[in-house]
């Protein structure tokens, strides 16, 4: 009888255990269910706000055609007289060579037939208007009447931060979302509008003035502290625009744009709404700095609220998908890669680069600023942001933007002229094959 009691205390005890067993593989089941469904949550959430990022970025005006269009009339510049506008109009000729790109994948086979066989004429300005009709035109929407001519015309974020591959002609081709288009004559372009009496009101000067500002400007620059601080000259005459920097490597960055200000979606919002002049909401205290920022203060920069707001529900979505643009990597036969390896070397080593750069970011991880006595340079573009510093720029996808020198204001103008600067700063005596392979490993990032 004790035997079989102690059987049976057993086979309850295992009987027990296995219902308890089943019980909680069941409750694990349950949970890796539930995880992978949030975790495909996650993915669809995440693939979703890249594809609607991507809209945001490249087509969205964010109700800016009322700026563009409305107060300085550029359509009318762009469509010319003989379309109802003023002067002589804007031809794809003109557009191609202030550096505007155009989207060859938005172009209707025969329409690029026709291109390739010589058919259409890019020196009249109704070819530009076709082009505006399509989509085609990166960074600029036209807006039209019942009867086909153009009533206004908005900017998107792709005008400075996208250009192409040039797959079809100069200027036309693919779309390369991120890249600095430092073929972008922003201030030639802008220059071209009929009425700027609302900037040179900003300002308190007139109108020549401004465009002898826009256009002193030239490719790939743009002034965002211009409509902050009135600056528009640095002490030895130089224009005070920066550099267009790219807008691909972004993720694990912390601050953005040469002289910080904040996190990408901080100036996003700034550039969204003071700089393209869209619809929406931006507070910023630091901008009632009257002593820094005297003309933001004085405009009520530092706190902006439009009564129909078109751009805070969008900056989520448009900050993932920056942060999702890679930096690319540069084509096989564009640099030494033996002398490269080398050059890898030298940069974590005796040229200390990686102490400021540190891979796989090429910025620092944190407080990403220093000081313009650290690094060298004057403080002018520096002391036009509020905390009076330079970044630390991040170094991938360097290739990209060689064009028109290196640093915030292009002050070097190649490579070498920015190794033999260092070089000099931190007396680090680099040999000229140490500086040689150095630059190589920058171009190969």
């Amino acid at each position: 009888m004790r035997k079989i009691t102690v059987f049976g205390t057993l086979a309850l005890v295992v009987m027990f255990s296995l219902v308890a067993a089943q019980q909680y593989s069941s409750e694990n089941r349950g949970e890796e269910i539930r995880g992978r469904s949030h975790d495909r949550a996650i993915e669809m959430n995440g693939n979703m706000m890249v594809a609607h990022g991507r809209q945001v970025f490249r087509y969205d005006t964010f109700g800016d055609e009322d700026f563009w269009g409305g107060a300085l009339k550029l359509h009318q510049a762009i469509e010319g007289t003989k379309f109802g506008g003023v002067g002589p109009g804007v031809s794809p000729r003109t557009a191609l060579a202030v550096g505007l790109k155009v989207d060859a994948d938005a172009l209707p086979g025969d329409l690029i037939s026709q291109i390739r066989a010589g058919k259409v004429n890019l020196d009249d300005p109704a070819t530009t208007l076709a082009l505006l009709r399509l989509n085609s035109v990166l960074g600029v929407k036209g807006f039209f009447n019942e009867d086909g001519s153009l009533k206004s015309v908005g900017i998107q974020c792709a005008l400075c931060h996208s250009t192409v591959d040039n797959s079809f002609a100069p200027g036309i081709g693919h779309r390369l979302d991120g890249w600095a288009n430092r073929d972008l004559n922003v201030g030639a372009i802008v220059a071209l509008a009929p009425d700027l009496s609302g900037p040179a009101n900003l300002l308190h000067t007139d109108q020549a003035t401004v465009r002898q500002v826009l256009t002193s400007w030239g490719p790939g620059r743009f002034d965002a502290a211009l409509f902050l601080d009135g600056k528009a000259f640095r002490p030895d005459g130089k224009p005070a625009a920066t550099l267009i920097p790219p807008a691909f490597g972004l993720a694990g960055v912390n601050l953005h744009t040469w002289t910080g200000w904040g996190s990408a979606t901080h100036w996003n919002a700034l550039v969204a709404n003071l700089e393209m002049h869209g619809k929406g909401t931006f507070y910023d205290p630091r901008l009632a700095n009257a002593s820094q920022f005297p003309i933001a203060a004085e405009a009520g920069f530092n706190n902006v609220r439009s009564s129909e707001d078109l751009i805070t529900d969008k900056l989520p979505d448009l900050h993932v998908y920056q942060l999702a643009i890679p930096a690319p990597a540069p084509p096989a036969n564009t640099f030494n890669h033996e002398a490269a390896q080398r050059g890898q070397e030298v940069f974590k080593g005796r040229a200390q680069c990686s102490t400021c750069h540190v891979p796989p970011l090429f910025t620092e991880p944190g407080w990403n600023m220093h000081t313009a006595q650290e690094m060298g340079i004057d403080d002018f573009q520096s002391n036009r942001a509020p905390d009076h510093a330079y970044r630390t720029a991040p170094l991938k996808g360097l290739w990209t933007h060689t064009s028109g020198g290196f640093y915030h204001d292009g002050r070097f103008a190649t490579l070498r002229d920015v190794v033999e600067h260092y070089d000099t700063q931190f007396h680090l005596g680099l040999s000229d094959q140490e500086k040689a392979d150095l630059i190589e490993y920058l171009k190969s990032l």
